[in-house]
């Protein structure tokens, strides 16, 4: 029955095998015992005598010779002349021939009666003798066998001398891994000695199996690599060569100190050639090479890369293409979170992935193609159901780093007509996953999709009309609205895609916003700065620009803006100005390709302005993370104030040590309290005169400070509603003008 079920599951399609479920034979397996015994005794076919069966046989194929007859005449008559026994053949002597051959069979399959029983004492005396064998042959490895060993692989490398080195390598890895060491020549017990074997064969084996097969070394420039399989000498050290480079793969996957790893991948790196000529070892090495480029550390990462490169690069028809399957797995594993630690091993990731996929230009589609197919089901599933789920599965982190990703293989590998298709499919998945929630608490997942097809368009001279989704903020977010809370660290928009509730009423979500803003813009036209069209493209966003320095009210927020503005204003009148002398129409295109080719070799003001300012926002951005983690280290303490009563019982013990500074008390119950004493009361003239320029929403701005700057904390202020008098004039003048920069300072001298 099973194997009847098996031929008919093999006929099956891949999608009928799904449905089908459980067949009748697999159904058998799970029935019981006794319903399984039931059927076989109601279902037991009768016994035949073997020669009615091969009777039978006979008189079948005595059938076919007589059709062969009519149907080939001409073999028929050749079976006549070469080959008479085959068709006057008698039942009766093949089934006696048969019969015998049937009885020969059983006295050979037939199982004996008794079993021999061995004898206790020769098994012991022979599992003896083979234990003292084995232990004579273990022989301890020590430094001078390890010396005289390098000195015979200087002078000249031998078969034997590979072979005894090798299997001291295999016995010292075969500790990493706790493995036995029966099956060994070799015996390592001391740390130094397996370091020193280790080290060993990491410098001189490579240079020693190249001597010891006469391979010449490669002429400067020569690419491609000069396989060991071409020496002579190859099929006589095979095995020894084989069991070395597996034992290397095994000792990458071992070890765990990122310095050792480093220096065992770069005798890797060495040995590609070797690994290239042994398919087995060859995937073992890949694994462990992708294992070691998706988790290891910065250098170990760059020499698993280099490795992978190389062996792509030999033989790319046979290992590139499940290369870059497991790669882009890895990679897709590793973003599932992201952080400022591991962003840069992402973007690392992101570029030697492209680099990958840019070797060969018809696999990279095939891989490309579905997976953004694959982006785009997500997608459109998302906007058909329109659930939490369905919304989850677009935004997320893996999503985005893979929508950015794909950006960069496009711009990696154009210009290209291979993958020139792609650029259009995949710039609409990135505006359909911008456009699937357009609230503000994604706002940075829009800022990470844009910053993806700036990234495309700049590459593949590809215009994406981006400018829209950055205005869209502008015009949606009320920048004038007062904070709802104050906070103390920036919000770094490069590691968050969602906001919560309580950032968007923080007054660092907004600085963060235009900052954002900013850059996205400036880096836009920055792309488009030598375009012949400058003007026509910076219009709509002049236009936006300016209505939002007319409602803006906050200082920092219009400082930056009238910046920006400025700045495409003053290319735009470049462009213009060069524009006006061109002698060619629209139409030419090559004289336009050409003269936006001279303006870009020149430069324009907005390009030699970006260059500048993006080393110093890099700076700015390093110095904000390293302040980030160092705050967040610190643990500050917390001041309390001593109570009333406690500070009358101090001034009585010290009244007469500190008689001079009573006038200056800083507490501002005593400075309400002393309203009648001189110095006291031309320090209150002067902050209700400064008081009095306020206006009433100033008034209110600096209650609301007072209340959101500390709320576990009571602070003291006057009775009708107005600000403490301790507070200086001039800090009191330059929140009124509209100067937020000064809400910390405030909350500061507060709370001293």
């Amino acid at each position: 029955m099973a194997g009847k079920n098996k031929r008919k599951l093999e006929d099956l399609s891949v999608d009928e095998f799904m449905l089908s479920g459980f067949d009748s034979g697999e159904e058998d397996d799970f029935e019981d015992e006794e319903s399984t015994q039931q059927k076989g005794k109601m279902k037991k076919p009768a016994p035949q005598k073997m020669s009615d069966k091969k009777q039978g046989k006979a008189s079948e194929h005595k059938d076919q010779l007589s059709a062969l007859k009519s149907r080939d005449p001409e073999f028929y008559e050749f079976l006549q002349e070469n080959d008479q026994k085959l068709l006057n053949f008698d039942d009766s002597d093949s089934l006696e021939d048969e019969e015998e051959e049937d009885e020969e069979e059983r006295m050979y399959h037939k199982l004996p009666s008794q079993l021999e029983e061995a004898d206790d004492d020769e098994d012991e005396g022979e599992t003896g003798k083979k234990d003292v064998k084995k232990s004579k042959e273990a022989t301890k490895v020590t430094e001078a066998m390890i010396e005289n060993w390098r000195t015979g692989l200087r002078k000249e490398p031998t078969a034997k001398l590979i072979r005894d080195i090798t299997q001291a390598f295999k016995a010292a890895v075969a500790t990493t891994k706790g493995d036995s060491e029966e099956l060994c020549r070799y015996t390592i017990s001391d740390s130094a000695v397996f370091n020193s074997l280790i080290l060993f064969c990491i410098k001189d084996m490579h240079a020693a199996l190249n001597k010891m097969l006469k391979l010449k070394a490669p002429e400067k420039g020569q690419k491609k690599l000069i396989l060991p399989s071409s020496s002579p000498r190859w099929q006589k050290n095979q095995i020894d060569i084989k069991m070395y480079i597996a034992g290397v793969v095994q000792l990458l996957s071992s070890l765990t100190q990122s310095t050792v790893v480093a220096a065992v991948l770069r005798h890797a790196n060495q040995m590609v050639p070797y690994y290239l000529c042994l398919p087995k070892q060859c995937r073992h090495f890949l694994k462990s090479l992708i294992k070691h480029w998706s988790t290891g550390e910065e250098t170990v990462r760059v020499l698993a890369f280099l490795a992978l490169n190389k062996i792509c690069r030999n033989k790319q028809e046979v290992y590139l293409n499940t290369v870059l399957k497991q790669m882009y797995i890895a990679y897709v594993k590793n973003c599932k979170f992201t952080s400022p630690n591991t962003l840069p091993m992402i973007n690392f990731m992101q570029r030697t992935l492209a680099e990958m996929y840019s070797l060969d230009t018809q696999v990279s589609y095939q891989h490309a193609f579905i997976y953004i197919r694959q982006l785009a089901i997500h997608l459109r599933n998302a906007m058909n159901l329109k659930k939490k789920e369905t919304y989850q599965s677009v935004y997320n982190w893996q999503y985005v780093h893979c929508l950015y990703l794909w950006c960069r293989v496009l711009s990696t590998i154009y210009p290209s007509e291979v993958l020139e298709p792609l650029i259009y499919p995949l710039c609409q998945v990135i505006i359909g996953c911008i456009k699937l929630v357009p609230i503000s608490r994604y706002y940075p997942l829009r800022l990470h999709c844009v910053r993806a097809i700036i990234l495309l368009s700049a590459n593949t001279k590809t215009y994406v009309p981006t400018l829209p989704f950055l205005l869209e903020i502008l015009q949606q977010e009320d920048f004038n609205k007062k904070p709802g809370r104050m906070s103390i660290k920036p919000i770094n928009f490069a590691v968050i895609l969602k906001l919560s509730k309580t950032n968007l009423q923080e007054k660092a979500y907004k600085d963060g916003l235009v900052e954002q803003l900013y850059d996205l813009i400036l880096e836009y036209f920055h792309t488009q700065a030598c375009s012949i069209g400058f003007p026509e493209l910076a219009l709509p966003t002049i236009v936006q620009l300016k209505a939002f320095l007319k409602e803006c009210k906050v200082a920092n927020y219009c400082k930056q803006m009238r910046q920006l503005l400025e700045k495409i204003q003053e290319n735009c009148s470049y462009i213009t100005g060069r524009r006006q002398k061109a002698a060619f129409g629209v139409a030419d295109v090559a004289a336009v390709a050409a003269w936006e080719k001279q303006v870009a070799e020149e430069g324009t003001p907005l390009t030699k302005y970006y260059s500048q300012w993006k080393k110093l926002r890099e700076k700015e951005i390093q110095l904000e993370i390293s302040g980030k983690e160092r705050m967040e280290d610190l643990n500050l303490p917390e001041i309390k104030r001593k109570k009333a009563e406690e500070k009358k019982v101090d001034k009585k013990e010290f009244k007469g040590l500190f008689e001079s500074d009573s006038d200056d008390d800083d507490d501002d119950d005593d400075l309400l309290k002393s309203k009648g004493e001189k110095g006291d009361s031309d320090e209150d003239d002067e902050g209700l005169e400064d008081l009095s320029d306020l206006s009433d929403d100033d008034e209110e701005d600096i209650d609301d400070l007072e209340d959101d700057s500390d709320g576990d904390q009571k602070r003291p202020s006057s009775s009708k509603g107005k600000a403490p008098k301790k507070m200086l004039s001039t800090e009191l003048k330059e929140v009124a003008e509209g100067d937020e920069d000064m809400v910390e300072d405030l909350e500061l001298s507060d709370q001293d």
